[in-house]
């Protein structure tokens, strides 16, 4: 009897742990120092939506959507949004070239831009290995990703964007 009982109560334990709601992820962590020096933590950004953007110098079609990006964000400068770039280089100094030549032909855009490099001492990050470029990440203002985009961004994700801006 004692059996029966004690196996009638762990099945509505686990019952009842099965049907409690799922817990939300813990959001998306993305720490590192900028091209300034500054260090950048993802949690300050809290109420702000953020898309970040991997990339590699290496990478046309990366380079290609950089300009693209950086253009849109200035039309939502009025607007709890912030770009956020990490370089995936091999090597810091391909990096800060080209991050010194968007600032010349396009200044405007690369004062508003954050920009990490993937391999300075103290980033981190809750991605894990990146398996293509470019990769984009739209993370909401409670810090969790809403979407994840591999390879190419079709401009309907600037439409999910504006819809989880105020």
């Amino acid at each position: 009897m004692r059996r029966l009982l004690l196996s009638l109560v762990m099945t509505l334990a686990l019952s009842a742990q099965a049907q409690s709601p799922a817990q939300a992820p813990p959001p998306f962590v993305l720490q590192g120092p900028i091209a300034t020096g500054q260090v950048f933590d993802l949690a300050r950004q809290r109420g702000r939506v953020v898309m970040v953007f991997y990339w590699a110098t290496s990478c046309a079609v990366c380079r290609d959507k950089l300009p693209e990006l950086r253009q849109n964000m200035l039309g939502w400068k009025d607007k709890p949004f912030d770009l956020v770039t990490v370089s995936v280089d091999g090597k810091e100094a391909d990096w800060r070239a080209y991050e010194q030549l968007q600032a010349v032909t396009q200044p405007a855009a690369a004062q508003r831009v954050t920009s990490l490099w993937a391999g300075a001492r103290g980033f981190r990050h809750s991605l894990g290995a990146t398996s293509k470029l470019p990769l984009t990440l739209v993370i909401d203002a409670q810090g969790q990703v809403r979407q994840r985009v591999e390879g190419r961004m079709a401009f309907e994700l600037w439409d999910e964007v504006a819809e989880l801006l105020p």
